[in-house]
């Protein structure tokens, strides 16, 4: 039964590093890029759009889709951005075990 305590006890001081973790990657952001930088996303850690910049030169009336391809690009491109950034943080806590449902 002692070892059953220890078990539970380290998963749930696991649980507040997990919470923690989370926390702190909500604030951190990357950028994704498209169009050679024409166009570049900024990204947190909750995969939340946090700014969109594009250069004047993507702008182009007269091909609007391939302004909107390039947003698409570079929002996607933040996106798996963030997402390597959460797998890694959490492999860095769980020592690379993967545990379904947290990333």
């Amino acid at each position: 039964m002692k070892g059953m305590n220890e078990l539970v006890r380290q998963a749930q001081i696991m649980q507040k590093k997990m919470a923690k973790l989370q926390e702190e990657l909500e604030v951190r952001t990357v950028e994704g890029t498209a169009g050679g930088g024409m166009v570049t996303a900024v990204v947190s850690g909750s995969n939340e759009l946090k700014s969109l910049a594009i250069d004047k030169a993507a702008v182009d009336p007269s091909d609007v889709e391939m302004l909107q391809d390039l947003i698409v690009a570079a929002v996607n491109d933040g996106i798996k951005k963030a997402k390597a950034m959460m797998e890694a943080e959490m492999g860095q806590l769980t020592g690379g075990i993967k545990m379904p449902g947290l990333f």
